[in-house]
């Protein structure tokens, strides 16, 4: 039953409440996922006084306060170490309040009022701390409303540690500072002490007035309380109120059904330490719970597709029973793709690695699958049916993909513990409308892939199998881009009606190669000959060898070779895809 109330007072007093952990989140719970703007466009929207919205709470009596998890709001956000809502611990006998519907709301601001902010910049390498600034939210006093915007003030992230010089349309107040004036001659003596121009003194003190209103003094929070001590009812309504969110993907419901009914494992910790630990294998991944979840149903034999009743009692009981294995064996899989040279920056599919585990679960392989010789041919079979899968447009897209997942786990259940079966499965995947068989097209597409097609260190390990992928590999443009500029097209006497013809094969797959870190470090700016006779010591028995490796044929000594060396390199290119996927020329066969 609900208990409505007219008010639960003002935003200070809510944050209040949050600090006292009075105010709590309970493990059936959404994550935060409001971008930086839409915390300055919430803030905005306050400001102009559009309405709050209504809350709803779940009011805990003392005596059950100690039967579920708790958790705190996050403050203090970054995007790499601190993402999740922190634990609280056990709260014995104390009378709660726990969240149901606001959550994002009053995350945004906690964050705004008294937290802050951090996420990596861009094109900037995720390993490194400095990468992620902290901002916290500031308000511009002096702004004007942006008309076009539709925004009356201007708020932003702005990092603590740039000077911010007053100017005469810019006055930057931290926001988190408005929580100690209370009382009106605070925010006049604000004004008066960091001086903003004589003639816009009035528009600072009537903005800066008002966020201290909206903040101390305006009874914005009104909320409808659940009074029900019954976890299961509480679900169905958090369910009923959330599902609709622009913010709550559907994997967040159904996580937080698998939180209500693990008995012995937190499931939310679990979950996002698997993902945590996925991530962080081989050169990196971005797996989400999503992958995590869908793992979970697949490796315990029960319905894939993303319903709740598939999250029932029943199949939560298994997945919590089988998690150690599942765990596992997920771990396994991702350090075996990453030894066949997948990282986030090419796998494109995450369903795809779940066949792959799925007859690692049933095999009951450990982590001598990885490096023991009799396992050799199997790696191998898994490495080209995945890469395979990966190259062909649709494979995992689209509808159906459950359909596919639950066929390969019902071809691979019948192999047993046996090799992969790579035909059953290339012959489920066909009958499925999945076929991995190829058109011309589609290979003379292959062989002129570009350097930004995800898959074209996918195709150029496939063509390549002799590179140790478990060294970390660019793909490199054989003859460098730096070389492709107007001035040196025209010194190479390329036709200016050619030059645009020319870029485009600059970053064709006839010009790339996968070459070790180090080695395409110190290669950068060399043209392909002059960095061959460096690379290979002047020896004319190895720089042909890997020329040869390499496909390379006639190596340019300068652009006007280029066209020539490209045109030659596409023809040996589309005949060893053909060699590679089985595939001869008008041959389309799975």
């Amino acid at each position: 039953m609900y208990k409505s109330y007219g008010s639960k007072g003002t935003i200070r007093e809510v944050l209040d409440a949050i600090q006292r952990r009075n105010l709590v989140l309970p493990a059936i719970q959404r994550e935060f996922g409001w971008r930086p703007e839409q915390i300055c466009q919430f803030f905005d929207s306050l400001m102009q006084g559009y309405p709050f919205g209504t809350f709803l709470f779940w009011r805990v009596e003392p005596d059950k306060s100690n039967n579920f998890k708790w958790y705190d709001f996050v403050r203090n956000y970054h995007e790499k170490n601190n993402p999740h809502c922190p634990e609280l611990g056990e709260m014995p006998n104390q009378a709660l309040t726990a969240v149901l519907d606001g959550q994002q709301r009053l995350t945004a601001l906690n964050i705004g009022l008294q937290g802050s902010m951090a996420w990596k910049l861009p094109r900037a390498h995720y390993r490194f701390p400095q990468n992620f600034p902290t901002r916290c939210l500031y308000l511009n006093i002096l702004a004007e409303a942006d008309e076009e915007q539709g925004a009356r003030y201007q708020f932003a992230f702005l990092r603590e540690d740039r000077p911010r010089d007053f100017s005469e349309n810019e006055c930057w107040f931290r926001v988190a500072d408005i929580r100690g004036m209370q009382r009106s001659a605070d925010v006049i003596r604000w004004i008066g002490d960091n001086s903003p121009p004589d003639d816009l003194s009035d528009r600072a003190l009537e903005t800066l007035s008002l966020l201290q209103e909206i903040v101390h003094l305006k009874p914005m929070i009104t909320y409808y309380e659940e009074l029900s001590q019954d976890i299961e009812q509480v679900l169905q309504i958090f369910i009923r109120m959330n599902s609709g969110g622009t913010f709550l993907s559907y994997s967040d419901l159904l996580l937080s059904i698998a939180v209500a009914q693990w008995n012995h494992l937190d499931a939310r910790k679990e979950i996002h330490d698997l993902v945590d630990d996925l991530n962080g294998i081989g050169r990196g991944f971005s797996f989400s719970k999503d992958f995590v979840l869908k793992a979970g149903l697949m490796l315990c034999d029960v319905n894939v597709v993303f319903r709740v009743d598939n999250f029932n009692r029943a199949n939560m009981d298994i997945l919590e029973a089988s998690w150690p294995n599942v765990k596992k064996v997920l771990l396994l899989t991702v350090k075996l793709v990453d030894r066949f040279g997948l990282s986030r920056d090419n796998l494109s599919a995450a369903n795809a690695l779940l066949p792959i585990a799925y007859h690692l679960y049933r095999a009951g392989h450990g982590d001598g699958f990885l490096t023991h010789t009799s396992y050799r041919q199997n790696r191998e079979a898994m490495r080209l049916w995945l890469i395979r899968s990966l190259l062909k447009q649709g494979t995992w897209t689209g509808g159906g993909v459950d359909g596919v997942l639950m066929a390969l786990r019902q071809a691979i259940s019948k192999n047993g513990s046996a090799d992969f079966p790579i035909d059953s499965v290339m012959r489920v995947m066909f009958g499925r409308g999945k076929s991995l068989g190829f058109t011309d097209e589609e290979i003379e597409d292959l062989a002129d892939m570009r350097s930004a097609d995800r898959r074209a260190f996918l195709l150029l390990s496939l063509l390549f199998p002799f590179l140790n992928l478990e060294h970390h590999f660019h793909v490199d443009h054989i003859f460098p881009r730096a070389r492709f500029s107007e001035d040196d097209l025209n010194a190479a006497g390329i036709p200016e009606g050619e030059h645009r013809s020319y870029r485009e094969m600059m970053d064709g797959l006839p010009n790339l190669q996968l070459l070790e870190g180090s080695k395409n470090t110190e290669k950068q700016t060399m043209i392909p000959s002059d960095w061959l006779d460096k690379h290979t010591g002047g020896n004319p028995v190895v720089r042909q060898a890997y020329i040869d490796r390499h496909l390379l044929g006639a190596i340019p000594g300068g652009l006007h070779e280029f066209k020539d060396f490209y045109e030659a390199r596409l023809k040996c290119l589309e005949e060893r895809i053909r060699e590679v996927l089985g595939v001869g020329p008008g041959d389309s066969s799975p």
